[in-house]
């Protein structure tokens, strides 16, 4: 079973072992890049596994947040969400909702250590949350693979533009560098509901309005 603690346990191993890799990359925050940011629209349909998932955890679907803007980026911010993303990729073994729950759609904490992409994306979510980073800045994001297949990753929104944490890699990348098409994320305002991503493709993922 994975747990909360469990994962930042290994985050914590994690950024002892990235922060000597990280630091030439980036010691203070500073020397990393500045990238535009993701430009949403208005208001779009719920994916039906997230719809699902808030009729089950109302609480965690009903957080309305005030933004105050994009996280300020530093150093430990940076190795904080590159040694969570280890870590969560790490501890959880990927299977897909059919094999685990017999359908599809499924959104849901992995504390049996199995899931798919959504389910990394909580997790992740869920730990950098009870680290100190606010909901309104850890944005579940839906996107298109270049195989067109959906995905989701969970977008960290910074100073220095918004970074991407996918179970595919352990690589945290800008969000226009991961060569996904981009379709709608979660609101920065509002745990349960969803923006369009200007430019996006209009998704094949099942959503509810």
């Amino acid at each position: 079973m994975i747990s909360a603690a469990g994962v930042r346990r290994a985050a914590g191993r994690a950024g002892v072992f990235f922060g000597l890799m990280a630091g030439a990359v980036l010691s203070v925050g500073s020397t990393l890049a500045v990238a535009q940011p993701m430009a949403t629209g208005g208001l779009t349909s719920q994916p039906i596994g997230h719809y699902d998932f808030c009729r089950l955890n109302p609480a965690e679907c009903s957080i309305r947040e005030r933004d105050t803007g994009p996280v300020e980026m530093t150093g430990a911010l940076w190795r904080k969400i590159v040694a969570v993303n280890i870590a969560v990729n790490a501890a959880i073994k990927p299977m897909n909702d059919i094999d685990i729950y017999g359908r599809d759609e499924v959104w849901t904490y992995p504390d049996n250590g199995e899931g798919d992409c959504e389910d990394y994306v909580l997790e992740k979510r869920r730990t950098l949350s009870h680290e100190g980073v606010s909901l309104s800045d850890l944005l579940i994001t839906v996107v298109r693979k270049p195989d067109g297949e959906g995905h989701a990753v969970l977008t960290v929104r910074t100073s220095k533009g918004d970074f991407v944490l996918d179970n595919l890699t352990d690589a945290v990348r800008q969000w226009d560098e991961t060569g996904y098409n981009y379709l709608k994320r979660q609101s920065a305002e509002n745990t349960g509901r969803w923006v369009t991503i200007r430019e996006g493709q209009t998704t094949m993922v099942g959503s509810v309005k």
